[in-house]
C-alpha cells in the first residue's frame, strides 16, 4: 500500500488516493458519471467506486480493504459529499476471501434507479439490482467509436443489457435496431431507455439467449450492417480457458453469419485470461470456416477511467475488435 512505513494505510491515504483518482476523472469528463476507483490501478486494490452524479457505488473485493471499508466510506464523504452510497458487495469473489456477499445502503439514500449520461444519450439503470455495478462505463469509447460507423445501418446489439450500444447507434443515425438480451429486467429497462430517448421507433428489444438467436436470425434470413457482441466474460478462471475460447468463436461465428458484404462486427471480450492475439485468432477462425474474409478496421480498449497498471497486466482486460466482411480475401 506505501513504500513509507511512516504512512499507514488509514484515512488520510485513501483520502489523498481518492482524490488523486477524481482529479483524472474530473480533466477527463465533464459530467459526473464514471468509475472514480480501479482497484490496483489506483493505488486501492480491492476497492471499485463507480459514480453516478451524486450517488456512488462501492465494491469490495479483498478482506484487507473491507478491514479499512469505514475509512474508505468516511474518505469519500469528506471528499464529494455524496447524497447516497450503495454496498455492491455481491460478487463471488469476496467468498474467496471468506467474505460475506450482500447489497446495502451505506449512507444517505439510494434510489431504485437513477440516469446516467453519455454522450447524446440518457439511460435509467438499477443500481442495486443490474448487472455488475449498474453501467458498464469501460465501453465508453467503443461505443463512441461504433457510432461512425451506424449511420443509415441495420443495427443488431446482443447482449444489449440496457441499450447502451443499441440506442446509442439509434441517436447516431442507424435506420433499425434490434437489442436481444436473455435478462427480462435489462430488456425492460432498454425499452425505457429507448421511450426516453425517443427512438422507440426505430429500436426493437427482444428478450432471448444470444446463440439461439443468432441461428434463429440466421434461419430466417435476415441480415445485418452491423453485428455487436458484448458478452459478460466468458473465462472467469485460468482453468476455463478452452471452453472459454471455443465459446467465442461459436459466437463470432454465428454472427458473421448474419453480415452482408461490407458490414462489420464489433467483437468484445471482457475476459482478463483470453489475451488480445487469442482473441483475434478465434474470430478469424470463425471468418475462415465461413469462407470469408476480414479487416480488422479498429481496436478499442477500456475507457480511460479504467487505467492500466504497468506491473498488472490484468488490468488491461477489455478487448473490442471492429471487423469489416469482405468478400475474396
Amino acid at each position: 500500500m506505501s513504500r513509507d512505513p511512516r504512512r499507514p494505510f488509514g484515512e488520510a491515504l485513501i483520502g489523498e488516493r481518492l482524490g488523486t483518482a477524481r482529479a483524472l476523472r474530473e480533466r477527463l469528463f465533464g459530467e459526473p458519471f464514471y468509475r472514480l476507483v480501479y482497484g490496483e490501478s489506483d493505488g486501492l486494490p480491492g476497492l471499485v467506486v463507480d459514480r453516478y452524479g451524486d450517488r456512488l457505488v462501492v465494491q469490495c473485493t479483498t478482506a484487507g480493504m473491507e478491514r479499512r471499508l469505514g475509512a474508505v466510506l468516511a474518505a469519500l464523504e469528506a471528499l464529494l459529499g455524496p447524497g447516497g452510497i450503495l454496498l455492491r458487495n455481491d460478487s463471488p469473489v469476496r467468498e474467496l476471501e471468506g467474505l460475506k456477499r450482500h447489497v446495502s445502503v451505506a449512507s444517505g439514500s439510494v434510489p431504485e434507479r437513477v440516469v446516467v449520461s453519455e454522450a447524446q444519450g440518457r439511460f435509467e439503470v438499477a443500481l442495486a439490482g443490474g448487472q455488475k455495478t449498474g453501467w458498464f462505463f469501460d465501453q465508453r469509447d467503443n461505443r463512441r467509436a461504433m457510432c461512425r460507423l451506424v449511420p443509415g445501418a441495420r443495427v443488431l446489439d446482443l447482449f444489449s443489457y440496457v441499450g447502451a450500444w443499441g440506442i446509442q447507434a439509434a441517436l447516431a443515425g442507424a435506420r433499425e435496431v434490434v437489442c436481444v438480451d436473455d435478462s427480462a429486467a435489462a430488456t425492460a429497462l432498454a425499452a425505457d431507455n429507448a421511450r426516453r430517448n425517443g427512438v422507440a421507433d426505430r429500436v426493437t428489444v427482444r428478450q432471448g439467449e444470444a446463440l439461439a438467436t443468432l441461428r434463429g436470425l440466421h434461419e430466417a434470413g435476415e441480415r445485418f450492417d452491423v453485428v455487436i457482441l458484448d458478452p459478460p466474460a466468458f473465462v472467469k478462471r485460468k482453468k476455463d480457458l478452452r471452453q472459454g475460447i471455443q465459446a467465442y468463436r461459436r459466437l463470432n461465428e454465428a454472427a458473421l453469419r448474419l453480415l452482408g458484404d461490407d458490414a462489420v462486427l464489433i467483437s468484445c471480450s471482457c475476459s482478463s485470461h483470453v489475451g488480445r492475439d487469442e482473441f483475434l485468432r478465434q474470430m478469424l477462425a470463425a471468418g475462415h470456416r465461413l469462407g470469408g474474409g476480414l479487416q480488422i478496421i479498429h481496436e478499442g480498449h477500456q475507457g480511460a477511467d479504467h487505467p492500466v497498471h504497468p506491473a498488472i497486466p490484468e488490468t488491461g482486460y477489455l478487448k473490442a475488435l471492429f471487423a469489416r466482411a469482405v468478400r475474396g480475401f
